[in-house]
């Protein structure tokens, strides 16, 4: 045998790195299509079938466990986890515990903490949140929000708990949806929330109907992601164009 020398390259950037739902079919390839080359590496978490508080709540005992099957060689710029309503009822500052105790990261990020602080970029007061899932579900999310300042008061719903449906959702409905919920009404903003609905093709024709942003879980989530982990975001909407990361 021959035995040959190397040397090591030096990675460019800090990765980033993603946990997301088992049930999820939709965030990873949206994460390629707003990230590139930058995209996550991404892990998964046990979650059941159904979405409700009882179910988002059992996740917190396998989000550490999760993140520590990212590859553990690295430091990661920034880890997102990839579930609105989930980080609602576990809270995200926990949330960034149990990440953080699984794998080394400079920053750990959540769609609630994401749409926070999108809200804030764009100066937004005042959301119409349209949701797929069950009333009770969607409660603990607007409430969180109330308490950054956020008044959703205008609210609606698929009221679907099957996660295998809420993937299915089509664009027509999501769309028909949006439209009327926020027909007659003054708001700042739009929101589509949950990582599992199908919604990046959506928001421009949105935005050209509304006259308002159009905000989504995986929209906001990949767009905080690549601010912490100073990575280019390629997207839609008004929120990219008006304030890119990296």
């Amino acid at each position: 045998m021959t035995r040959y020398t190397y040397t090591l390259a030096q990675d460019a950037a800090a990765p980033l790195g993603l946990v997301v739902l088992q049930t999820d079919e939709t965030i990873e390839g949206d994460m390629r299509r707003l990230l590139g080359d930058r995209a996550p590496y991404v892990s998964r978490v046990p979650s059941g079938v159904s979405v409700t508080p009882e179910t988002l709540q059992a996740m917190a005992g396998h989000v550490t466990q999760s993140a520590a099957l990212l590859p553990a060689a690295l430091r990661y710029g920034a880890i997102g986890y990839g579930c609105t309503s989930g980080t609602a009822q576990i809270g995200a500052g926990r949330i960034a515990e149990l990440v953080g105790a699984g794998a080394d990261t400079g920053a750990v990020t959540d769609p609630l903490s994401a749409l926070v602080a999108a809200c804030r970029a764009l100066k937004v007061k005042k959301l119409a949140f349209l949701s797929p899932y069950v009333a009770d579900v969607s409660a603990r999310l607007r409430d969180t929000l109330n308490q950054n300042g956020i008044e959703t008061p205008i609210f609606g719903s698929f009221d679907e708990d099957e996660e295998a449906k809420v993937v299915r959702i089509d664009a027509a409905s999501i769309e028909a949806a949006a439209v009327d919920l926020c027909r007659g009404q003054i708001v700042d903003a739009v929101f589509l929330s949950c990582t599992n609905l199908r919604t990046l093709d959506v928001i421009a024709p949105l935005e050209a109907i509304l006259g308002i942003p159009v905000l989504s879980s995986n929209l906001v989530l990949a767009w905080h992601m690549a601010q912490l982990g100073q990575a280019q975001i390629i997207g839609p909407g008004q929120l990219i164009a008006a304030h890119p990361a990296g």
